[in-house]
């Protein structure tokens, strides 16, 4: 028989020192005051008693508290608040069914099975690596989940919950009412709970993600445009974590590269290839697909440069070759030349009308034979 933990006897358990929480549950405010109380509730999922911490992320956030033991949060790698996954901020059951069999363990539903584990874990006679948050940056897994996540907090998920009194017109507290004054949305993500999001099974959330990128996989791929001569593709959703440089190597194994201009300002870049088989080639290949240093990018053809103006993939002057004409001054690029100055003859042979008395070069001491 397995000799007990310290934990399972009613002592305290070391490990929980702080919780396990993820950066959305704890908050946009990084000085966070928590209440901590030993044995206050039992584990939603191993019905054993652990340490609650409870808080407040943020001024219109609710309360939150800790609903899993620490060793539950952790065989899993996931919040011990909202039950996502630490490193991607996605449900379970998006996460192991990506992931390959050697990256995730399996956590026995059976009652007697899983206190086994959980003793077996505690007393430090099974040492379980499950991969999670080791997932390799270059693997095809890696690649889909850094796709569905999301890249920044999601605070909105603190806020208060909808108030039941206003759903059935009976709150007379207004504005001081601390819950919000919404009504409820019927749907299948009304009906969540905490285990079937634990062991990624029937997860409504998930399900709709998976829906998702399984439509996105589906989806017709990138039609090229009708003229033959744009060879640019269009990049959109870059950070300030991609450089040129990664760009540059991301799309050189499709063929030869004639520019990549990085537009920091819009978010985008345009990369333009010598071939326009290369141009399809890469979008054939990373549409939908595309991710640099785990930020998923959106991709699409250039458009062709508008005839004195800028098109989507172009850059520069248009296919009329005229300067741009001063500003309030007629003509230009693409139009008739600007005028000549006063008194000087312009193309036509005829002489500009004169204004004023001191434009006129007949007016002044010069003396003209």
């Amino acid at each position: 028989m397995a000799t007990m933990s310290a934990f399972s006897k009613g002592q305290n358990n070391p490990n929980e020192e702080f919780p396990i929480l993820c950066e959305t549950c704890l908050g946009e405010n990084p000085y966070v005051r928590m209440t901590r109380e030993p044995h206050a509730k039992a584990c939603k999922i191993c019905d054993r008693p652990f340490t609650v911490y409870r808080w407040k992320p943020g001024p219109q956030a609710r309360y939150k508290k800790t609903e899993l033991c620490h060793t539950c949060a952790k065989l899993k790698n996931v919040c011990q608040t909202c039950v996502l996954d630490l490193q991607f901020g996605l449900p379970v059951q998006v996460r192991d069914s990506t992931l390959e069999e050697y990256e995730k363990m399996t956590m026995p539903t059976n009652e007697v099975n899983r206190e086994y584990m959980i003793e077996q874990h505690e007393a430090g006679m099974l040492h379980v690596d499950t991969g999670y948050g080791k997932v390799d940056g270059h693997a095809q897994s890696s690649q889909i989940l850094n796709k569905l996540s999301r890249r920044t907090p999601y605070y909105k998920r603190n806020l208060a919950h909808i108030c039941s009194f206003f759903a059935r017109g009976a709150c007379n507290r207004g504005a001081l009412c601390p819950f919000r004054h919404e009504m409820p949305k019927e749907g299948p993500l009304a009906k969540q709970n905490i285990k079937d999001r634990y062991f990624g099974q029937n997860d409504p959330v998930a399900e709709k993600m998976l829906s998702r990128h399984h439509d996105q996989k589906s989806a017709k791929p990138l039609e090229p445009p009708a003229d033959a001569s744009i060879s640019t593709l269009w990049v959109g959703g870059i950070d300030a974590t991609v450089s040129e440089g990664d760009l540059r190597q991301a799309f050189v194994a499709h063929g030869e590269l004639n520019s990549v201009r990085l537009v920091v300002a819009k978010q985008c870049a345009f990369v333009t290839f010598v071939r326009r088989e290369s141009a399809e080639s890469a979008a054939k290949a990373l549409y939908n697909s595309l991710t640099i240093k785990g930020t998923p990018l959106r991709l699409a053809w250039g458009k062709k440069a508008a005839a004195g103006g800028r098109g989507r993939g172009g850059g520069g002057r248009g296919r009329g070759g005229g300067v741009a004409a001063p500003p309030g001054i007629r003509g230009g690029a693409g139009g008739a030349p600007p005028p000549p100055p006063p008194g000087i003859k312009s193309a036509s042979g005829g002489l500009r009308p004169i204004s004023y008395p001191s434009q006129d070069p007949r007016n002044m001491t010069a003396t003209f034979k």
